[in-house]
């Protein structure tokens, strides 16, 4: 087939602006019947002759989300509604002839002319009523390739991708090059070849909706805020949430999966990604898998149950503000009194009778009055009691003859002087305050499991309600499944599910036991709370309690059947996508958790000693976490 080149130069005498348009137009333009070359590719355009019956909302994303280079134009042209009556009483007069003369000969009636004589009728009543308006519509495709062989890869690939969307793409045969034109951004329509689409169905046609998560504010041309979680797996696009965005209804949230998912990785990664945005985080972590993030970010790394670690029950939550001065709530005294009751309950084993409750509240105010804190809150900041002093103060009430104290003092004592006493036979030797916080537990011995559980939560909580905190906080429980096997934890994470939003925080679960968080009614509350919900792959025998609890459908269902390691469904609200969560090598190395990459990792990298303040330069900066004030709070002066 014959072709016909032109070729376009500068003209050295045109205008300034002329000069710089010719900046963007090709070197030479080869036009053949069915394509054209347009400088060093090979271009062909289609228009679209014949659309569905039937459409939905974005049905024309696939083409937006094609992974090659496509041009889509649609040209709309609207009609006045004098016109469009008068072609819609034409055009049903046609139908209605035709079925007529179909009756009357005794011929079977035309499944498609029914069909479009029902659609006439509805789409002329809804314009005699002004439900809706008439469109002259074009729509017109180019496909662009490197060459004229990999051009013929790219529009069987298009033709294949518009028959399954029911659409019938013709070329611009003989009019290449006016195909082409039709679809640059200059609005101009050279092929013609128009359909009348009613408002609902020109309104489907556009781009509105897709597999995407809708970003916060469409107008903005920002950039899009919250954390990358990953690209999506059906558009290739990128996911990015922002959990405290204005809409949520809560910042919690919530990541199932089976083991070997990616659920730990995936947590690291958004909180790695959340401290970049400042966002202050505390971390529960019963496996230890945090150590080396921690100590890359300069975080506080909590290691209970190795030796010189201790948490003092004792400690008022006294708060140090950027100006210095320190305070804490009004009822702090009587707050921390109440949470002693708790924590000597779990020492115990058990709900203590009444008689040791009363002996263990004088024996509480006295122990605080041996040290000197009173009522007075000008006394608070004075160094707090251990637990060897209530013990001392409980055993000299059972001298006295009060037989509960002394019992009590009795059975605290392997607390104070025996085998269990290293994390109480001293006061604080941490601090955990910081813009990220970890608490390890996987060393506590199973007989501290619970009080060195009480104790993290509790520091976490003092953290979190602290109102002089003026930032968002994100609170990570991972393996929750083994933090809700003690009763203390369990409450912990419903507390938090219900109450973090008020102090703007959001908390983060993840565990692969399923059934046993489905299985109870804490567990359910906290999946019911949290506006943020991740499923990772899933195993066989949990899918139908995942399907139910989450109402999913069965190509998501299927979808977590097979999902690859790192691929999960993000559900927010009425939004659900898939996705693939990614990671550059900096991250991979301070996320994974991989036990052979770790060991290739210590045979080619100096190990990083948990306890020192190295860290890898990621962004962070000190200032941006400081303190701010609060005037709800009892300003406390040096006693």
């Amino acid at each position: 087939m014959a072709s016909r080149t032109c070729k376009t130069r500068g003209n050295p005498t045109a205008p300034a602006a002329s000069s710089a348009a010719a900046a963007f137009t090709p070197d030479a333009l080869s036009v053949a019947a069915r394509h054209l070359e347009v400088g060093g590719e090979s271009v062909s355009s289609f228009a679209v002759v014949g659309f569905p019956r039937e459409v939905h909302p974005g049905w024309l994303a696939p083409l937006l989300t094609y992974p090659g280079r496509l041009d889509v134009s649609v040209h709309i042209e609207p009609i006045d509604p004098a016109t469009a009556a008068s072609r819609l009483k034409k055009q049903l007069a046609k139908l209605e002839a035709g079925r007529r003369h179909t009756a009357e000969h005794g011929r079977l009636l035309d499944p498609q002319v029914e069909a479009a004589t029902e659609d006439a009728y509805d789409l002329s009543s809804r314009v005699a009523r002004g439900e809706g308006k008439l469109f002259r519509v074009g729509l017109y495709l180019t496909i662009h390739a490197a060459s004229e062989k990999a051009l013929t890869d790219e529009v069987a690939a298009l033709r294949s991708l518009c028959a399954s969307l029911l659409l019938d793409a013709k070329h611009t045969t003989y009019r290449s090059l006016q195909g082409w034109v039709s679809t640059l951004p200059m609005g101009l329509d050279l092929i013609g070849m128009r359909r009348t689409f009613d408002t609902s169905a020109l309104a489907s046609a556009f781009p509105f909706t897709s597999p995407d998560l809708p970003a916060p504010d469409p107008t903005s041309v920002a950039a899009p805020s919250g954390v990358l979680y990953g690209y999506n797996v059906g558009s290739q696009g990128l996911v990015h949430w922002d959990r405290f965005g204005d809409g949520m209804h809560n910042h919690n949230s919530v990541i199932l999966g089976r083991s070997g998912a990616g659920k730990s990785y995936l947590v690291k990664l958004e909180l790695l990604r959340s401290l970049y945005r400042g966002v202050e985080i505390a971390v529960v972590d019963p496996e230890d898998e945090y150590a080396r993030l921690a100590a890359a970010v300069g975080g506080t790394y909590v290691h209970l149950g190795a030796r010189g670690v201790r948490l003092n029950p004792f400690d008022l939550p006294i708060h140090t503000r950027a100006d210095g001065r320190r305070t804490a709530p009004k009822d702090a005294l009587v707050r921390r009194s109440l949470f002693l009751h708790t924590v000597i309950a779990v020492l115990v084993g058990g709900e203590l009778e009444a008689a040791e409750r009363a002996a263990l509240d004088r024996a509480i105010a006295a122990t605080y009055q041996t040290v000197g804190i009173t009522a007075d809150a000008r006394t608070w900041t004075r160094p707090s009691p251990t637990l060897r002093v209530l013990r001392d103060q409980l055993a000299g009430a059972g001298q006295a003859g009060d037989r509960a104290a002394g019992e009590l003092a009795a059975r605290l004592h392997p607390f104070v002087e025996g085998a269990f006493k290293q994390l109480f036979d001293g006061p604080s030797s941490v601090n955990p305050e910081g813009h990220l916080v970890v608490f390890s537990l996987r060393d506590l011995p199973d007989e501290l499991k619970g009080i060195g559980t009480l104790l993290t939560l509790d520091a976490v909580w003092r953290r979190v309600s602290n109102p002089a905190i003026r930032r968002p906080r994100l609170v990570v429980v991972d393996e929750a499944w083994l933090l809700m096997k003690e009763k203390s934890g369990a409450e912990f994470l419903f507390r938090m599910a219900k109450a973090s939003r008020k102090h703007w925080a959001g908390l983060t679960v993840a565990t692969q036991d399923t059934a046993d968080v489905l299985g109870s009614d804490l567990g359910k509350a906290v999946v019911a709370n949290a506006a943020t919900q991740i499923l990772l792959r899933q195993a066989s025998q949990a899918i139908d309690e995942i399907t139910q609890t989450f109402d999913l459908s069965a190509g998501e269902r299927a979808f977590l059947l097979s999902a690859d390691r790192g691929q999960g469904l993000l559900s927010a609200g009425t939004q659900r996508v898939a996705f693939q969560s990614i990671a550059s090598p900096t991250e991979h190395y301070l996320v994974t958790s991989n036990p052979a990459e770790l060991a290739a990792y210590a045979d080619t990298v100096e190990p990083v000693d948990e306890a020192d303040a190295a860290f890898v330069d990621l962004g962070f900066d000190g200032d941006e976490f400081g303190s701010d004030s609060d005037d709800d709070q009892v300003h406390l002066d040096a006693a």
